[in-house]
């Protein structure tokens, strides 16, 4: 075979490791619920996902929290309804831009470098190396990613909720003379407990999807350095794909009047 057509420089099929990652993710849930579990990694992972994109998500969401809210308010003083500007601006931020800006940037931050790091230590043969010291890498390497994931992104994902609708304040009060006492009223009656469990039920998936594709991509890296980065590039990618189908599929079950009704006492 010739060098440029070598094994090493083929790369896996997209669709090759989107059906490795469900694989994984059914490794990774059934070793769960065993309790085969190694916990060593799990604090340093959880810093690198919480604290590592903490000031990013912060941003973000001020940021969008003030750009929602100018939009939103411009179109309702036409109607002398600006005073509803806080209810309108939570239902959308709080149902699907908080969950989904939060996961989009964890997806490019912290699945990028899982897919990249797990790559260079599969093209470095440091992945067969655990394997020879009698070393689990899905409990060593994706188990811990994983947990920290789903642990942390619901965190981030209320941090950012909860800093969207300060911008949300600043703006109401500065530039369209809505107290903000007035706006958060109007956040309280509108935003529902089934909003708020919205938000951490998707960032729980999004969490999940993160570190599968991220570690996943990392597993079946080919191709040396050029692979590593084409790996996290394409991880990145299909995150954020994956994020909006599971949103897609979760606000249908949630928010569909012949859907899944979730009953809340």
């Amino acid at each position: 075979m010739p060098k440029h057509l070598s094994e090493d420089h083929i790369e896996y099929p997209w669709i090759y490791r989107y059906i490795a990652a469900i694989f994984l993710s059914g490794q990774v849930v059934l070793r769960l619920l065993q309790g085969k579990f190694s916990s060593r990694n799990l604090l340093e992972q959880m810093a690198t996902v919480g604290v590592g994109s903490l000031n990013p998500v912060i941003l973000v969401a001020v940021f969008a929290g003030m750009i929602f809210t100018i939009q939103t308010a411009r179109e309702l003083s036409r109607f002398g309804a600006v005073n509803f500007v806080g209810g309108a601006f939570s239902l959308a931020f709080c149902r699907e831009l908080a969950p989904i800006l939060t996961a989009s940037i964890v997806a490019g931050q912290v699945g990028s470098a899982y897919a990249a790091e797990i790559g260079a230590m599969q093209i470095s043969e440091q992945i067969d190396a655990l394997y020879m010291l009698k070393t689990d890498p899905i409990n060593y390497l994706v188990i811990p990613r994983v947990v920290a994931c789903f642990l942390m992104l619901p965190i981030l994902t209320i941090l950012a909720l909860i800093m969207g609708i300060a911008g949300g304040v600043f703006v109401g009060m500065n530039f369209y003379n809505v107290p903000p006492d007035v706006f958060l009223n109007s956040v309280h009656e509108l935003l529902e407990v089934r909003d708020l469990l919205n938000v951490v039920l998707k960032s729980l998936i999004f969490g999940v999807l993160i570190a599968i594709i991220g570690c996943s991509w990392g597993l079946t890296t080919k191709g040396g350095a050029k692979g590593v980065g084409q790996a996290a590039t394409s991880a990145v990618v299909t995150s954020w794909i994956s994020i909006f189908m599971f949103d897609f599929l979760i606000s249908l079950a949630i928010f569909n009047g012949n859907g899944i009704n979730f009953t809340i006492p």
